[in-house]
């Protein structure tokens, strides 16, 4: 099968984007989106997102990591896919978008995507850091050396 896909970075990260609105990606294929997202033998890429039709939202954004495997969201990632919804013609200046962890409100200004992620309601406290989820799990550790930390 042949797919046609767009690279797209933000803030350092990197994706593979494929217009899925027609349903030709497979996206239980953990092992191809793997394949993809690897950066010796495939495209290269830190994540793989799927751009989808959606009845209530204007489109739906399905994120994978680049082990293949689905996640609830990415913001660099969630940035990039209203980017290319802009570039599809499918959005104009401001956007309601659906994503594994809820609906997300984002605005664009001169191809620059101001993304509204969901609120942090919960931040728990760890014997070595805090554990916080901003729709993606998010460990924090403080530490006084972090340049001789790999």
């Amino acid at each position: 099968m042949i797919y046609k896909f767009y690279k797209y970075q933000g803030a350092g990260n990197d994706f593979i984007i494929i217009d899925n609105r027609e349903n030709i990606f497979v996206k239980s294929n953990n092992k191809l989106i793997e394949f993809l997202c690897h950066r010796r033998f495939g495209i290269g890429a830190d994540g793989l997102m799927t751009l989808e039709l959606s009845d209530d939202f204007d489109f739906r954004m399905t994120y994978f990591n680049s082990d293949g495997f689905e996640a609830s969201m990415c913001g660099n990632g969630g940035r990039c896919i209203v980017a290319f919804a802009n570039h599809l013609g499918i959005i104009g200046g401001r956007t309601k978008f659906l994503a594994a962890d809820g609906s997300h409100d984002a605005f664009l200004d001169d191809k620059l995507v101001d993304l509204h992620m969901i609120d942090v309601n919960e931040i728990n406290s760890l014997t070595d850091g805090y554990f916080l989820n901003t729709g993606v799990p998010h460990l924090v550790h403080f530490v006084d050396d972090l340049h001789v930390i790999d």
